[in-house]
């Protein structure tokens, strides 16, 4: 009867550890994925919704790592979606790791998405992380904050796709990584920049380029060394760049500064967030290579606030180019005001983001009589182009001035 009771109980004993044991192994804080075989599929989902009373304080760690290892073609999906309503402070960190070593073939997709409503202060970190040895690796990064009217936020966003000698990332959709300082090398091995003086002379009109245009500009006004041009026709406003003019004005040797003004209201996150998409699709339909700045025309007479900026940038900085917006960025218009409290809610704006000012208005010149680099735009910023003067009345330009920096994240004919 005794050995029978020792027995009962030292079993009971053991159902208990293993449910111990079952239950700390669920509950990890971090989900970290290790894979080798053949051919691997890795998908991670993590998902917080919250609805709470406007007194609660949340915060959110989400911390995805997955390490692939061997030689198998790898496929990985990562996803995290953060839904928070009514919340008076939110911290959230958001965090996505992949790496890799092996001789395969690596598809990664990651979708970082986070909706944000109520009255808040949120503090918002989203790091992205991609590094893979020796793989043929193809990325696709995907990044949306979309927050209520009454949010006040401030937003970190890090993307990063690292790889070692023997992997190709041409299919990527976010390939620039954190280098943003505007010296970086070309393909060549060279800077565009080198043999510039430190500011050029530049033009910029909506008429279509044809060899008469330029000798209209030659003879009237000077030899350009950047060139604003729109992309995609809007009838009656601007005729658009084709791969003709294209390959004109890269003979000039002149770089082509890319201007997206589909819209006529700069106002609302995701009225940014669409305009960035369809800039993006204009872009690679005309073939604009990776890393050249696409800016977005606002207009004084436009209406504008800082979620649209803020939409814009952040959309066009998890694409393959760089973001920019051009417009009178003097102290008095409400786009001055606009992108300061863009930049004060996403510091990496100010660091970043290219600034083409129409401000103050000098007047038109010809080259030689163009005035001293001197324009108007928030503290702080790039402010690398000037448009000092509007509106010709021969060849229909306007004339510009920029720091020569600018011409890396142009478009050049290499």
């Amino acid at each position: 009867m005794k050995e029978r009771s020792y027995n009962i109980i030292l079993s009971s004993v053991l159902v208990i550890l293993a449910s111990l044991a079952v239950f700390f192994f669920l509950n990890e804080d971090e989900k970290v994925k290790s894979a080798s075989s053949d051919t691997n599929h890795t998908t991670e989902t993590s998902t917080n919704s919250s609805n709470q009373a406007n007194d609660v304080n949340i915060t959110i760690n989400n911390n995805i790592q997955n390490n692939i290892q061997g030689d198998g073609d790898v496929t990985v999906n990562t996803a995290i979606t953060n839904n928070i309503s009514d919340a008076s402070k939110a911290a959230i960190d958001n965090s996505i790791t992949n790496s890799g070593d092996g001789s395969g073939t690596a598809k990664v997709t990651n979708t970082i998405e986070n909706l944000l409503k109520g009255n808040a202060t949120v503090t918002l970190n989203n790091i992205i992380e991609n590094s893979f040895f020796g793989s043929a690796t193809q990325f696709e990064n995907n990044l949306q904050n979309n927050f209520g009217d009454h949010v006040e936020a401030n937003v970190k966003n890090e993307v990063g796709n690292n790889q070692s000698e023997g992997s190709s990332n041409e299919d990527a959709e976010n390939n620039k990584g954190n280098n943003n300082d505007g010296n970086k090398e070309d393909k060549y091995g060279t800077k565009p920049d080198e043999n510039l003086p430190e500011v050029v002379w530049g033009i910029d009109s909506a008429s279509e380029t044809t060899e008469e245009f330029y000798a209209c500009v030659k003879e009237n006004f000077g030899d350009p060394v950047v060139f604003g041009r729109y992309i995609g026709d809007i009838e009656g406003v601007s005729n658009g760049l084709t791969a003709e003019q294209v390959k004109l004005i890269h003979s000039k040797g002149d770089y082509i500064l890319p201007i997206y003004n589909h819209f006529d209201n700069a106002t609302g996150y995701d009225n940014g967030v669409k305009q960035a998409k369809e800039a993006i699709k204009l872009a690679k339909d005309l073939g604009i290579p990776e890393g050249v700045a696409i800016f977005a025309d606002i207009e004084p007479n436009y209406p504008v606030d800082s979620k649209f900026i803020t939409g814009w940038y952040e959309t066009i900085e998890t694409s393959q180019y760089e973001s920019g917006i051009y417009g009178v960025f003097d102290p008095e218009q409400k786009l001055y005001d606009a992108y300061n409290a863009a930049a004060k809610s996403n510091d990496a704006i100010s660091d970043n983001n290219y600034i083409w000012t129409a401000a103050p208005n000098n007047g038109i010149t010809t080259q030689d009589k163009a005035p001293e680099f001197k324009p108007q735009a928030p503290e702080g910023s790039k402010a690398f182009g000037w448009q000092y003067g509007l509106d010709a009345d021969t060849c229909n330009i306007d004339t510009n001035l920029f720091k020569k920096e600018i011409v890396n994240v142009l478009w050049g004919s290499k």
